[in-house]
């Protein structure tokens, strides 16, 4: 059994620890209401943007059609944006949605993908594609706590501008989609060519008058309607990160206290033990004289 000084000890270190989950636990909290208010104030911007986009692409417009909306009929080159966190400590989020990546990586080289390129969005993603080998071209880390568009542009249209260009089939994105403070929940969705089901299929059938022409505005529309996209999903990520920071820090605090609890009883009984085996001696001693 170990002696009450190496008790004391660990007792004194696992307080240390609780403090600073605890501490931690505080910050995810006040950074949560922050987070979830910004992704929610950025949601009716993006359900605007859908409507029109879902509009322009039902409306007749010539016989041009932007790039974001022709399907192929083999997918052999595919892109990849990974939304993680550039920070760890927040449960089990990262490696929820690094395992849907990874099941998506796996089925597309069984189905005959000879190109994959990745793009990620936060250090734990970056980490995780370079082990695996994959041809990451661009990358965003550091975004802080507060997502910035200016920072998200250029390493998504890398891969916009590949698909324009023809040298990708299709572009997907991995995130972690915000349900409530304790639930959190990877996806996978099919980002480009536009599908009717990220879209929606407008009630009524909508016509536009184009300044200077519909090729123009559909080509600008479509873009920014991806990177709001792209901006949406790494909100969400944000405030789900911070919400299950919130949850593994509390759970771990919690466990703390019980750690200090068993150790505190330990403590007791081998205090207790001395104490009786001194007087046992004591009496031992004074009986013997």
């Amino acid at each position: 059994m170990a002696s009450g000084k190496e008790i004391r000890t660990k007792i004194k270190s696992v307080q240390n620890t609780r403090k600073i989950t605890k501490a931690m636990e505080m910050v995810a909290a006040s950074k949560m209401r922050k987070a979830q208010d910004r992704m929610r104030a950025a949601r009716p911007y993006a359900e605007k943007i859908r409507r029109l986009a879902a509009h322009l692409s039902q409306a007749n417009v010539t016989d041009y059609k932007h790039s974001f909306l022709i399907h192929k009929d083999q997918i052999k080159r595919v892109g990849l944006i990974l939304v993680t966190t550039d920070k760890g400590l927040c449960g089990g989020l990262n490696t929820n949605v690094q395992r849907v990546a990874l099941n998506a990586l796996k089925s597309w080289e069984d189905a005959g993908v000879t190109e994959i390129r990745a793009c990620c969005v936060g250090n734990k993603g970056l980490g995780f594609m370079q082990r695996l080998g994959v041809n990451v071209v661009s990358h965003a880390v550091h975004l802080g706590d507060k997502p910035a568009l200016e920072k998200l542009i250029g390493p998504v249209k890398v891969l916009l501008d590949a698909f324009q260009q023809g040298k990708l089939d299709a572009i997907h994105i991995a995130y972690t989609r915000f349900i409530n403070t304790m639930k959190q929940e990877p996806v996978l969705e099919q980002l480009l060519p536009l599908t009717g089901d990220k879209l929606g299929t407008p009630d009524t059938s909508w016509d536009y008058l184009y300044e200077p022409d519909p090729q123009v505005v559909i080509d600008e529309l479509l873009v920014r309607y991806v990177e709001t996209l792209v901006y949406q999903t790494v909100a969400e990520n944000m405030a789900s990160e911070q919400s299950a920071r919130m949850v593994a820090m509390k759970a771990a605090s919690d466990n703390a206290k019980n750690v200090i609890g068993e150790l505190q009883l330990v403590y007791n009984k081998t205090r207790q033990a001395a104490i009786t085996k001194e007087l046992s001696e004591i009496v031992s001693g004074a009986a013997a004289v």
